[in-house]
């Protein structure tokens, strides 16, 4: 089952993929679970038709990605995998809060301004405070897109395990 380079190319411009297996999701299924015994380089835990492929704790930094794989079956012999590269669910969880507080504070900025504003009074301070929001959520943006190059090696590494145990059966 090898992937053109245009496809892994794809995989890291756009963390989604999907293609199609000649074997039932079972084969391919099981496939993962035997890894998890024949190699220590990656964590595989499996639900269902649901694969994880993460980066164990030894090795593991903030910016490493875990490949969240859906094994679909089509019919007896066909199966389309479904795959997302993302950052750990701890990571992703803070990330978003820290996004979810500088909105809410923003909102309580703007409406504070607002108010000093239409009372004729000076909202010098609220501007400072709006500026400085702005910029947080500006740096909290460009450390999210290097830590998404810096995950590109492992997202590579990630992207050929899977395909060599999909190759092995």
């Amino acid at each position: 089952m090898p992937l053109a380079n245009q496809e892994l190319n794809e995989t890291i411009l756009r963390p989604r993929f999907s293609f199609e297996i000649d074997q039932p999701n079972e084969n391919a299924l099981a496939s993962f679970d035997d890894s998890k015994k024949s190699q220590s380089k990656f964590i595989v835990s499996r639900t269902g038709n649901h694969v994880f492929i993460r980066v164990p704790k030894t090795r593991q930094q903030i910016t490493s990605p875990q490949l969240h794989l859906e094994i679909i079956p089509i019919n007896e012999h066909k199966s389309t995998v479904k795959g997302l590269f993302g950052p750990s669910p701890t990571i992703w969880t803070l990330f978003m809060f820290l996004h979810f507080i500088i909105v809410v504070l923003g909102l309580a900025i703007c409406v504070w301004t607002y108010t000093k504003w239409s009372l004729g009074r000076a909202f010098d301070l609220q501007i400072i405070a709006i500026v400085i929001l702005f910029f947080v959520w500006l740096s909290l943006y460009f450390i999210g897109q290097s830590n998404k190059k810096k995950s590109v090696p492992e997202m590579i590494e990630q992207h050929h395990f899977m395909r060599d145990v999909l190759r092995s059966t």
